[in-house]
């Protein structure tokens, strides 16, 4: 009882050392002022401002095409054009919209499929600080050649510490956190 105890003890501990360090890590994940250029860029959906971000590398030429991944299966490019304010030709000539993905072993999985359809070897990454780590876990498992630029967007400043005084920061890091566990350990022990 008394060696069961203590291995609990130790794994609640390096389960919270571990929790620190992922919310450290990911707060101070910065948004690149001006990212190495790819042949791609690759936007996964859900958070604020990462589509936003995605079209402005596309337009500063930070890409040739840009994948937007995850995208809800009523949402058309019409819709994603107006949310944007990109010009119809951009997303005309430059822009896919994958409907397939529905969570972020999906957005790899289709976004892995995209790059190499076209013939793409390196892709910038644009989404959330947070769900950085997962994410470009499960794209290099899904392609383990593609060079990945990562792109963090940065909503709030939660740098120094300051996530632990912000309630849903800490519910948004905590839920991470836990997925990205997941991710490992479906890495480590198979699907």
């Amino acid at each position: 009882m008394r060696i069961a105890g203590w291995a609990a003890v130790a794994v609640a501990a390096a389960f919270v050392a571990g929790f620190i360090f992922f919310s450290n890590h990911v707060s101070d994940l910065e948004t690149p002022g001006n990212p190495d250029e790819a042949e791609s860029i690759i936007v996964l959906t859900g958070g604020h401002y990462r589509l936003d971000a995605a079209v402005d590398l596309l337009r500063e030429g930070k890409g040739q095409r840009l994948l937007i991944s995850g995208v809800n299966p009523v949402t058309d490019a019409d819709d994603l054009q107006r949310a944007t304010g990109a010009a119809q030709a951009l997303f005309d000539c430059c822009i896919d919209i994958d409907h397939a993905a529905l969570n972020t072993i999906g957005n790899a999985a289709e976004s892995a499929r995209w790059a190499a359809d076209n013939g793409f070897t390196s892709a910038i990454l644009v989404t959330n600080n947070y769900h950085m780590p997962r994410s470009l876990l499960e794209m290099r498992r899904a392609d383990a050649t593609l060079r990945i630029v990562p792109y963090p967007v940065v909503n709030t400043s939660l740098s120094g510490g300051e996530w632990m005084r912000n309630r849903e920061a800490l519910r948004v890091l905590f839920t991470e956190y836990t997925k990205y566990l997941a991710a490992l350990m479906r890495g480590a022990f198979g699907r």
